[in-house]
């Protein structure tokens, strides 16, 4: 057994059964928390360097091989997904040990954190489309338990509409294994994807393929079903809605980049031009809209998110090396500033108790520092050279060029202005104009937790201009990771073994 894919699983799971076990020592937990992020970054590292030079990694739970056991596949894709996890968790356990309250933390904060880490780890892991439902329900209920700490009556309701869509979509996703298990008699991915590629009902397959767009639609916050996010990601604390906001519509994405690119391929004319991109663009174009009209720090960063997942869901549409490259580069840009915003967001409310725009002012000469931090991953959401965001907006549009989707194209630009104005407007009420009479002070250099806040915000900050700057080089992993997505046989054989031996 590769002992590289099991670490970024059993290390939180690890942790969040420890910190379980110490729930009545706080400092204890904090201690677990710290070890466990920093772990889960250590074995993404790994991860990623043995999947770079060795190609794709399998292990088979109890050596019971493919297709009849538990599998795990780490192509690039998936070494990507699980770096940028790390990266993520390691942040927000660092950022919680300064925001985190006590209540927070004895109802169980650190176990449901480190389980939805380890949830997530397993999704991106997965060979097996069973096991990828069984890894999306351990994220659903650690994330539900996240999000209703606190017990406050806006957290109530958004883990209300939270929860029901996400079942509605769990109840599709199960509905769709049924059926393609009953189709094909397998749920190894790479299997189904020898299997359904030799199918003689492609009508069924395509039906089947619909359900689970429709089902990672929902966990992705894509058109016309994303309305559950910007109703419940500003309720809980922030570092929670930080690790959602980078991590957990990430993992939709995640799927329907591996589904529609090794396993449903075989009417691309009708699922990915036609149905993916029409749901892509009016993604695009209802999230930036909503953003704009929002006036609350967080709910403009959360329909930001939706607009943003349009963008990696044309890239898949568009289906072509390049597009492909640009989608993962966004995925992997997205999660880390959106992750440091929503960390920026909570600095904010610290200097001012309010997330409201009209409550805030004057952060820019109070808290130089804090503005130039937050114009960083701004910018670089509303794609502004040199920054990572601009290469992942350019790439995916310079693919929509190629292939004369012109809709595409000229949305996507439109989407990039309305972008920067809503970033503007958070500048310009937050940071420029003065502080309203009626506003709380400043804490500032006050704050005795203020160095756990800034660590990582800085660091993120810091891998933005990092990706933006070294562009050419993450392009080239982009690329390299398209090409294996677009080639299936290799994944196949990874997992099954050579193709000439099964025939």
């Amino acid at each position: 057994m590769n002992i590289a894919l099991v670490l970024p699983i059993f290390i939180p799971m690890l942790a969040g059964a420890l910190t379980l076990a110490c729930w009545q020592w706080r400092n204890v937990q904090r201690i677990l928390s710290l070890l466990s992020g920093t772990g889960l970054l250590v074995a993404g590292i790994y991860l990623f360097s043995q999947v770079r030079s060795q190609g794709i990694l399998v292990a088979y739970m109890g050596n019971w091989s493919a297709p009849y056991g538990i599998t795990l596949v780490a192509d690039l894709l998936s070494a990507i997904m699980v770096l940028v996890t790390g990266i993520v968790g390691l942040s927000v356990a660092i950022y919680s040990l300064a925001t985190m309250s006590k209540k927070h933390e004895a109802f169980g904060y650190y176990p449901l954190l480190h389980l939805m880490l380890a949830g997530v780890a397993g999704a991106f892991l997965t060979g097996d489309i069973f096991n990828l439902y069984v890894w999306f329900e351990i994220m659903l209920v650690a994330s539900f338990g996240l999000m209703i700490l606190g017990g406050e009556r806006a957290q109530m309701e958004g883990a209300l509409k939270y929860v029901t869509l996400n079942l509605l979509s769990s109840a599709l996703f199960l509905t769709a294994v049924g059926l393609l298990y009953g189709y094909a008699g397998t749920l190894n991915m790479a299997d189904l994807a020898l299997k359904l590629g030799n199918g003689e009902q492609p009508g069924l397959v395509t039906v089947i393929a619909m359900l689970f767009m429709v089902a990672f639609g929902i966990k992705a916050a894509a058109f016309p079903l994303f309305f559950w996010l910007p109703a419940s990601y500003h309720t809980p604390p922030v570092a929670i809605s930080a690790v959602f906001a980078g991590l957990l519509t990430k993992v939709g994405v995640y799927a329907l980049y591996r589904v529609f690119s090794l396993i449903f391929i075989q009417d691309i004319g009708l699922t990915h031009h036609n149905v993916l991109m029409a749901m892509g663009i009016f993604t695009m174009l209802t999230g930036v809209l909503g953003a704009a009209a929002q006036f609350e720090v967080r709910r403009i960063l959360s329909f930001h998110i939706v607009s943003q997942i349009g963008y990696m869901l044309v890239g898949l549409a568009l289906f072509t090396p390049l597009a492909i490259a640009g989608g993962v580069f966004y995925i992997f840009h997205h999660i880390i500033v959106k992750t440091n915003l929503f960390l920026i967001s909570g600095i904010m409310y610290r200097y001012h108790g309010s997330y409201d725009l009209a409550k805030l002012g004057g952060l820019y000469r109070n808290a130089p520092w804090l503005a130039f931090l937050f114009l960083i991953p701004a910018m670089s959401l509303a794609g502004i050279p040199p920054l990572s965001g601009f290469f992942a907006k350019y790439t995916v549009i310079k693919a929509g060029v190629l292939e004369g989707a012109w809709w595409m194209v000229g949305i996507a630009l439109l989407v990039g202005l309305l972008t920067l104005y809503s970033m503007v407007k958070i500048w310009a009420e937050a940071f420029w104009k003065p502080l309203p009479d009626e506003a709380k002070p400043l804490r500032g250099e006050s704050d005795p937790q203020r160095y756990l806040l800034y660590l990582p915000v800085i660091v993120l900050a810091a891998m933005t201009l990092t990706i933006g700057l070294g562009a050419e080089w993450f392009i080239r992993l982009s690329l390299d990771t398209a090409a294996q997505l677009l080639n299936p046989n290799g994944y196949i054989e990874a997992v099954l073994g050579p193709l000439g031996s099964r025939s």
